[in-house]
């Protein structure tokens, strides 16, 4: 965990977040600033800054990630009609928050490429 880090915080209560799901390892809650009308972020709760420093203990920590989001797709009525999910990766990319996360959006059509 890093003392700095609002996602630490958040999975530690330090803060508060409209929580959606929780398990020994992860946390998701919505974002703050959504840009589709279900707009999640999944974090696990290991502090991890980005894809580039996940190690080898780390196998298996998207994937389970991965596979609450297909489920919190499906009850979100999402999962028929599609969905969208986005790593950032360092700033180039648009990270902004430096603890590896996964965007879930859903519920409008998308475009290719985003924008």
């Amino acid at each position: 965990m890093s003392g700095d880090c609002i996602f630490c915080k958040i999975a530690n209560k330090e803060i508060p977040a409209d929580i959606v799901y929780e398990d020994e390892t992860m946390i998701a809650f919505k974002d703050i600033n959504p840009q589709a009308p279900v707009h999640l972020v999944f974090i696990p709760k290991k502090h991890v800054e980005t894809m580039n420093d996940l190690g080898d203990e780390d196998a298996g920590l998207l994937e389970k990630i991965f596979r609450k989001i297909k489920a919190v797709a499906k009850d979100n009525g999402i999962a028929d009609g599609g969905y969208r999910t986005v790593i950032n990766c360092n700033r180039d990319a648009g990270q902004e928050v430096f603890h590896i996360h996964v965007h879930l959006l859903g519920g409008r059509k998308f475009s290719w490429p985003p924008g």
